[in-house]
Order: structure tokens, then C-alpha cells, then sequence
């Protein structure tokens, strides 16, 4: 690539070095002999090109990348960003880089960005930070923006290249009013990059328009890389996608999106087929404790709907009225399962009280655990449940885990028990004819819908809607044994050690994990 600093023109037009563009289509290498040996990949090498062509020729092209997590999206991005810094250096440019939020995503971006800048040799004394949120290598200039709803960014103006980074988490809305308009009046070439989530989302909008472009004429827009190629390339990653497989399982809707590239529902049934398949188990139920077993009580209390934030009618099922309680055994065996280092919750036993007071409930719980010796229960303690949750953390201290719902935290318990069921880790008994509750939770299950909102939250609503009634009996359908069972989520939050002295694992976080820029 040419060293030597572009000569201003007269004219307001300044030609990119020929010999330097030329490198840049032909070779593989982005800076490669100054920007300390990093080495584009082969998914990533062609985008380098057909951004930069498209820039250089003023093409005004719109590309859409989708990459799995953590496959070098961020270091892709800023190697564009400081070759076309650096070959704009001295015309009055501009590169508007916009995130579904500033902090962290932009400073993610910048931080990426700044690293590049400082380790070329080309760039590293030339480039200056103005304003906190704008890079510069003499006239040429990038701009990070946030792109939440509440954000005011109208008024920039984009003349070299339009960047949307996770463009999969910014509103339609918010794109089309204020994000778009930045590059209308420059033909700028724009770039949307993400990771596969619902079909409703931005990126997916401008993934089918630019598939339409280019099979009109036969221009390259569209890349997807898949966790496979990246592996090809990368062991570690393979080995890592590999392991996130094993614990969340291979048809897990984070799974397929955000290693696989494959987009995915925003509304659908939360247990289809293949996943109702993997919940059943073979054991028998029980209805008194084995010895040597451990057990836990997974408590979902009635009284308010635990989606609801305060306004009535955005309850989803305001009618439900029974207090539901599902003993599981954890089978520790499976936490020597490679992979997985998770335990598997078995059901045994359930009860259901309707229209119970709490003293009276609690004297069922108290009469239960002296039979059962649970290890641990889990307590629904929202609205009138705190009381109960309360009541029973005093009578067995270190033994209560009080659960609080909230649309946060029942989103993530919905992920979290997805992962479990996607791995066969919950088995429901093999029920018998005439079993009113194990009957009535399989219609639960196969009732429940959910809906993945838009935002970077990756916030889910789940339950049976409500009015479902089931199709034999004409009744109306609750959740209550359903969320019951899916506060073994809660347990997997807990250390557990396999028998045989095997580590002690806490599991973490999937969504916070997958976020993580690992490679």
C-alpha cells in the first residue's frame, strides 16, 4: 500500500491512490505489514473488499453482514473503518457509526477502533479523539451515535459510509426517521451488521431487500458467515460453540440465531414437538422420597400474574387462581456430562391448591417438607407471595430462594428453561391414565406461546395467552403448574458437586455470555 500522505487537489474531488486500492481488491491483507500481522479471515476478507469498492467507486451500495457471536465483527469493522480514515485523510468526510446504545456497544466500538488506530504504523501518530465520541486522521472523521429511541441524533450527515452495527436491536422506526435520512442526499454506502435474531427486526427488513438487489444484478450484498466457517478457521471457537450446544442445546432459538445465522420467530410456540419429546422421562412419579435422593419444592403462588408491571389489563392471565407445587429430584449425574456440567430435574410429585388462604397452604408446605426434606425451594415471593416466601424462610433458614417476577426476570427464567429442557435436562414422570395434574401440565406446556420483543434486552413474554381454553374440555387454561416447573431454572443458578468429589459448577448467564467478546 502507498505510505506517502495523498497531495490535496485543486478540484473538490480527491482520486484514492490508485496502487493502494488495488492492494486492497486483490490482496487478503488489510494493512497487514503495519497493523502488527493481524490477517483478515476468508468470511471476512471479501466485505473488506466490496465495502471499500463501493466507497472507491461511490457505488452506494447497502451490505448486509451477519456474523455469529463473537466471530471478529467488531476488529472487521474497524480495520474498514481506519483503511478509509486513512486513504480519505485529506478530504472533509464523514463515517457515522450508529449502535443500538452508547454505552456499552459504541464504546465497544470505539475502544476497537482506537486499538487498530494505535497499532498501524500508518495511522498510529495521525489519528486524534475529538469530542469524546469522534475519531479523526486529518479531515476524514467517524462519529458514533447511539441509536436508542430517546436518542438525538438528527442533523449528522454521513458522506462516506453509513455503518449499523447489531443493527438487529435498533427500532425500524428509529432507523427510518433519524438514522436513515444521515446518508440520503450523499449515495453512501451503507453497511448493516448483526447477528440473526427475529424476522421483524431491521436487519432482517434490509436482509431480504438487499438479497432482492442482488439477484437483480448479480452484485454480492448479502454475507453470512455461520458458526462452521468460523471454526474452520478458529478451533477455539469451535470447541466454544461446541460447549454452548452441549449446555443450551442445538435447536435453543439463542443457539440457532447467534452462532448458526438462522433467524427465527418472534412469535411462537415455546415447547414445539421436538421439545415437549425431550422433557418426557421414563421414571414412575412418587409420591414419597427415597432415601439418599435429593429434592426441592418449586413454588408458584397464587395471586397476581406474574408478566403484570402494575396495569391490569396488561396481565396475561389474570383468572389463574391455584398455588402450584412441583417436587423434583436433582440427578447430579449429569454434571459429569461433558458440556452440559448441569443436573437434571426430575418430577416427582405435585400439588395444587385453589382458592386457599396462606396459612392454610403453609401448613400443607410445612407438612410436606417433613416428609420430603427438601434441599431447597424455590418460592415465587411476587405481590401476595412474599408473605408466604417470608413465613417460610423463617421456619427453614438457608433453605428458601425467593423468586421476585418481574418482565426481566421471568424472560430470563423462560430462556434459562429452554436451555434445560433443550439439553433433557427436566424430565416430566411418566404419567398414568386418570393423572389430573400431569394431564393438565402437558396442556400447559403445549399452550404456552411466546413473544420475543424488540430491543438489545433479547426480552421474552411467555405464558398461555389468556381466554385459551383447552379443545376437549372447553376449560380455561392457567400456567400455574407450567412456571411452577420452570423455577428449576432457579436451581441451576446454584453450586452443585457430582458425587465422586467431581468441581463444584455454577452456571452463568447464557445471554450475558453470548455478549462477551471472546475472539
Amino acid at each position: 500500500m502507498d505510505r506517502s500522505t495523498p497531495k490535496r487537489e485543486k478540484t473538490s474531488e480527491i482520486t484514492p491512490p490508485v496502487e493502494a486500492f488495488k492492494k486492497l481488491m486483490g490482496d487478503v491483507l488489510l494493512f497487514s505489514e503495519h497493523a502488527g500481522g493481524i490477517k483478515l479471515r476468508r468470511y471476512q476478507a471479501p466485505i473488506a473488499r466490496a465495502v471499500a469498492g463501493s466507497v472507491v467507486k461511490k457505488q452506494g451500495l447497502t451490505f448486509v453482514v451477519m456474523f455469529p457471536r463473537q466471530s471478529g465483527k467488531n476488529e472487521l469493522q474497524a480495520q474498514i473503518e481506519t483503511y478509509l480514515l486513512r486513504l480519505y485523510s485529506q478530504r472533509d468526510v464523514e463515517i457515522v457509526k450508529v449502535s443500538p446504545t452508547f454505552k456499552p456497544q459504541s464504546y465497544t466500538s470505539m475502544r476497537r477502533l482506537q486499538r487498530v488506530l494505535q497499532r498501524n504504523l500508518l495511522t498510529h501518530r495521525d489519528w486524534k479523539k475529538e469530542q469524546g465520541a469522534i475519531y479523526r486522521i486529518g479531515s476524514a472523521r467517524i462519529f458514533f451515535l447511539s441509536g436508542e429511541p430517546g436518542a438525538n441524533i438528527v442533523g449528522a450527515t454521513a458522506s462516506l459510509l453509513l455503518e449499523v452495527d447489531e443493527a438487529q436491536d435498533v427500532l425500524i422506526e428509529k432507523f427510518d426517521k433519524e438514522i436513515g435520512p444521515m446518508g440520503a442526499s450523499t449515495n453512501v454506502t451503507r453497511v448493516f451488521w448483526g447477528t440473526a435474531w427475529t424476522r421483524g427486526t431491521l436487519l432482517a427488513r434490509e436482509l431480504a431487500a438487499a438479497r432482492q438487489k442482488q439477484m437483480e444484478d448479480g452484485i454480492q450484498r448479502v454475507f453470512i458467515a455461520s458458526a462452521e466457517q468460523v471454526a474452520a478457521e478458529v478451533p477455539a471457537y469451535g470447541r466454544y460453540v461446541a460447549e454452548q450446544v452441549a449446555k443450551l442445546g442445538r435447536n435453543n432459538p439463542l443457539v440457532k440465531s447467534q452462532y448458526f445465522s438462522e433467524e427465527i420467530d418472534a412469535e411462537c410456540s415455546m415447547f414445539p414437538p421436538g421439545r415437549r419429546a425431550r422433557m418426557q422421562g421414563e421414571h414412575r412419579r412418587q409420591q414419597a422420597p427415597e432415601r439418599g435422593c435429593i429434592y426441592a419444592f418449586l413454588l408458584d403462588v397464587a395471586g397476581e400474574d406474574e408478566a403484570n408491571t402494575g396495569n391490569l389489563s396488561e396481565m396475561k392471565n389474570p383468572g389463574r387462581d391455584a398455588t402450584a407445587l412441583t417436587i423434583v429430584r436433582v440427578n447430579l449425574s449429569t454434571l459429569r456430562r461433558e458440556g452440559i456440567n448441569g443436573p437434571t430435574y426430575e418430577v416427582m410429585e405435585r400439588r395444587t391448591w385453589v382458592g386457599a388462604s396462606q396459612t392454610v397452604i403453609f401448613g400443607k408446605l410445612t407438612s410436606l417438607v417433613a416428609t420430603w426434606h427438601p434441599y431447597t425451594m424455590v418460592v415465587d415471593a411476587t405481590g401476595v407471595g412474599a408473605g408466604l416466601a417470608s413465613f417460610l424462610e423463617r421456619t427453614y433458614p438457608n433453605r428458601v430462594i425467593p423468586f421476585v417476577f418481574s418482565s426481566a426476570s421471568k424472560s430470563r427464567l423462560g430462556w434459562d428453561f429452554i436451555a434445560i429442557c433443550e439439553t433433557g435436562r427436566f424430565k416430566e414422570y411418566a404419567s398414568e391414565e386418570g393423572d389430573r395434574l400431569s394431564a393438565g401440565f402437558w396442556r400447559q406446556v403445549e399452550a404456552c406461546e411466546s413473544e420475543i420483543l424488540p430491543g438489545p434486552e433479547r426480552r421474552m413474554k411467555w405464558g398461555v395467552p389468556d381466554g385459551r381454553r383447552d379443545a376437549a374440555s372447553g376449560e380455561l387454561l392457567h400456567d400455574d403448574l407450567l412456571v411452577s416447573a420452570a423455577l428449576c431454572a432457579r436451581l441451576d443458578e446454584l453450586e452443585w458437586a457430582a458425587p465422586g468429589g467431581a468441581a463444584v459448577v455454577r452456571r452463568g448467564d447464557p445471554l450475558a455470555e453470548m455478549d462477551r467478546e471472546k475472539f
